[in-house]
């Protein structure tokens, strides 16, 4: 088992992951009765995008003998409401200025992101905008 959920009320759910014990909380966003207390499901897939590109971008890094520590990314959701599901997702991903890479490492690195597991699992019709700003 991945993770065990509780309901707690008031919109929020508690996730505990399975191996290690860590907890995430959501919340149900403010824009559709919630609080905006905690992320919302629908920013968590967001986030695993994101997550996700970066992680799966720093396997290969590691194979590379490159290290893409303090790369940062920033997240935009954009949601729809009929029916009701995020629409697009832009993600912005800045390496750090003193990572200096060959056009070619960096190619393949995009490459990488571009095809990691939750890009390729989500549906065809969610617009993604992957950004990468190599300083």
């Amino acid at each position: 088992m991945t993770a065990s959920v509780v309901y707690e009320g008031n919109l929020r759910c508690r996730a505990i992951h399975t191996q290690s014990g860590s907890v995430i909380e959501t919340d149900a966003p403010t824009d559709n009765r919630g609080k905006g207390e905690r992320f919302s499901p629908t920013d968590m897939l967001c986030l695993a995008l994101g997550t996700c590109v970066v992680t799966t971008m720093g396997i290969k890094a590691q194979d590379m003998e490159i290290d893409l520590a303090g790369t940062t990314i920033d997240i935009q959701k954009y949601m729809l409401s009929d029916p009701r599901r995020v629409g697009k997702v832009d993600v912005m991903i800045r390496f750090p200025k003193t990572l200096n890479l060959s056009e070619k490492d960096k190619t393949i690195l995009e490459r990488v992101g571009n095809t990691c597991p939750v890009a390729r699992s989500l549906s065809p019709e969610l617009e993604m905008n992957v950004q990468y700003v190599w300083q």
